[in-house]
């Protein structure tokens, strides 16, 4: 029984210490117009924190983001998915990590519109606006996220 203990904590440990990289380890799935230069920037800024990102071209997001459960006046110019939570628009990389780690009760979060100084509508010279990253639910409630 004492090993049958120990090999049970050894494993819970190891499970444990590998949940944060799963979260990282997750696949930004990225719909976008094509040739769109701010989604591509985003989805670099993605990438460059560690996360997997797969970039899918379209010529129209509005059944894309329809099925996504997006609420229209949260669209943006992206509409990705990733780990069942759907992501709209110029969301920091450090709001999605959140959402990875934290895993609230939520349909996804969004940046509606596409706010000057957001990851990928950096603009040299251009002060950046201010933004909020905000959380809906499918029964069309939200907060702030960040």
């Amino acid at each position: 029984m004492p090993a049958l203990s120990r090999r049970h904590l050894l494993a819970t440990t190891l499970l444990l210490a590998a949940a944060p990289a799963r979260a990282a380890d997750a696949t930004l799935e990225v719909w976008k117009n094509r040739g769109c230069g701010c989604c591509s920037a985003w989805a670099d800024h993605v990438r460059a924190a560690g996360l997997t990102v797969v970039v899918h071209e379209v010529d129209d997001l509005a059944g894309i983001r329809a099925a996504a459960g997006v609420p229209p006046d949260l669209g943006a110019c992206h509409t990705a998915e990733i780990a069942g939570y759907v992501v709209e628009g110029h969301v920091p990389a450090a709001q999605i990590l959140r959402l990875l780690e934290e895993r609230p009760a939520i349909r996804g979060i969004a940046v509606p519109g596409m706010p000057v100084g957001s990851p990928g509508m950096e603009i040299a010279g251009t002060a950046p606006e201010p933004f909020a990253v905000i959380a809906f639910r499918a029964d069309g409630s939200r907060y702030v996220f960040g």
